[in-house]
This record gives structure tokens, sequence and C-alpha cells, in this order.
């Protein structure tokens, strides 16, 4: 079983690459995989990054995490204050590690998981896991996440 969906993942994740823009953006990839994906807890009422860190027991029990509802807000999680965030809870555990946290909400099944997971690390380019402390120059360098 374990298998079929590995050769699901990645023929979904193929038939992205082939049929996906040249460039993906924030603007007309990213934001829409968030908007169906991500903002019932991310969105409306969601914390800034800042507020999220003071009080996060409180705002996990009220399913808020830190708000992805502009490009602004999301690029805190992608290279800005809490860098690879976003990457470290969306992976999908091919590297040799466990899968992200939010991994399994990017979609209803396997295939619209790895679809939606292609957009991000097409989005993102220098998809890594380190936290903002542990990565080099050359790898924040590394990570494109044009909003447009």
């Amino acid at each position: 079983m374990k298998h079929v969906l590995k050769v699901a993942a990645a023929a979904a994740a193929l038939a992205f690459a082939a049929g996906a823009q040249a460039d993906v953006t924030y603007e007309n990839s990213v934001k829409k995989v968030i908007g169906e994906r991500c903002l019932g807890c991310h969105g409306k009422g969601a914390p800034s990054m800042e507020e999220f860190k003071k009080d996060q027991a409180a705002f996990k029990k009220k399913m808020k995490g830190p708000s992805l509802a502009t490009y602004k807000d999301t690029m805190v999680m992608v290279n800005g204050s809490d860098t690879g965030a976003i990457m470290r809870r969306l992976d999908d555990g091919t590297g040799g590690g466990k899968k992200g946290n939010m991994y399994n909400y990017l979609g209803k099944n396997d295939a619209d998981r790895a679809k939606n997971h292609a957009v991000f690390k097409e989005w993102v380019g220098g998809w890594t896991l380190k936290k903002k402390k542990e990565i080099s120059e050359a790898e924040l360098k590394a990570i494109k996440a044009p909003e447009k």
C-alpha cells in the first residue's frame, strides 16, 4: 500500500510539473492553495507570528495558527523571523524525515496533497527544513518565493 501511495504522489507531482506555469508565484498559484486549504485556521482571526508566539497554547486551543492571510504574513514563515517554518510543516517526508504536521491538510487525498506540495516547493525554490539560526546565507538566497 505504501508503494502505491508513493507512486500516486510521484505521478501527481509529475503531472503537475508537466502542466505547471513557467513561474509559480504567490499570486498565480500559492494564494489559491492557501485559500482552499489553510485559511480555516490561518485566516480570519489568526494572529500574527509575533502574537502567536506570545500565547501559542491559547491560540492552538482556538484552532488558530499564525496568519497566512497575506503574502507578507506567509513570508514570515518562508524567509522571515520564522524562516523555514512553512517548509517544515508542509514537508512530505520524502527526504528521509517525517512528514510535516500540516502536510495532510494540503489536500483531500494523496494525489491532491502531492500536487499542492509541488506548488509550494516550486514557489519556494530553496526548500529547507532549517530554522533561521541554522540557515546559511547561500541557502537563504536560494529561497525564491516570488509574490507576482
